[in-house]
């Protein structure tokens, strides 16, 4: 399965059965998180067969059931660490799917346990990403048109309505899709968050410029 499908392919899963990851796509997640927290200067973590994060409190507001394994969103505080939370956490959401795994993005409805992982100094918890077999694949949310998250002038290239297709089938915190995207001469593309009462808008971004990139081909443009 190639990252487009994937992004096709993956939607939040809340419930989980008891099946275990096996242990060859453990490794390959474990080498994926060494080799993105070496590129960003991130410090995300692998927990596996621990439930009590999802056992009590607030995962019942978010509907959690079954889950024993998530990634530890963990890194420096700023909206540049949120933006790259965001973008390299859905990176390994996308290969979580390919490998035939299941995964929801979680803000809020979960608690932290002592031991589970480890902080260096500076960093922060931002948020966890639940993984394991869901009890289903998950549904698509209905989709907004595309033309209320960019502005271009004229009728912008395939690659960018590609790169805008692929944005909005990125999860984003209760779907609030606070984001717009803009077509620059010279094929440059900026981003901006827009206002949101439930935050979170920065890890948004960064997960949906990693849809963007997959779609549209980083040959295609530049970033702003």
């Amino acid at each position: 399965m190639t990252e487009f499908e994937a992004i096709k392919a993956r939607h939040s899963v809340r419930k989980y059965t008891d099946k275990p990851i096996e242990t060859a796509k453990v490794a390959t997640i474990r080498i994926a998180i060494e080799n993105i927290n070496a590129e960003s200067g991130l410090n995300i973590q692998l927990v596996l067969d621990e439930p009590k994060a999802f056992s009590s409190g607030m995962w019942k507001y978010g509907q959690f059931s079954g889950v024993k394994n998530y990634f530890v969103m963990a890194g420096p505080k700023g909206n540049e660490a949120e933006e790259k939370i965001g973008y390299y956490g859905e990176k390994l959401v996308l290969l979580a799917q390919a490998l035939g795994l299941n995964t929801c993005w979680v803000g809020l409805t979960y608690k932290k346990i002592p031991g589970t992982f480890t902080l260096r100094d500076g960093d922060s918890v931002h948020c966890v990403i639940a993984l394991g077999y869901g009890t289903i694949p998950g549904v698509q949310h209905p989709q907004k048109p595309v033309e209320n998250f960019y502005e271009a002038d004229g009728v912008p290239p395939q690659w960018f309505m590609d790169g805008m297709d692929a944005a909005l089938l990125a999860p984003t915190a209760i779907n609030q899709q606070k984001f717009k995207f803009i077509l620059h001469e010279g094929n440059k593309v900026e981003t901006k968050t827009l206002f949101s009462m439930a935050g979170y808008t920065n890890i948004d971004l960064g997960i949906v410029k990693y849809h963007f990139e997959v779609a549209a081909g980083k040959e295609n443009f530049t970033w702003l």
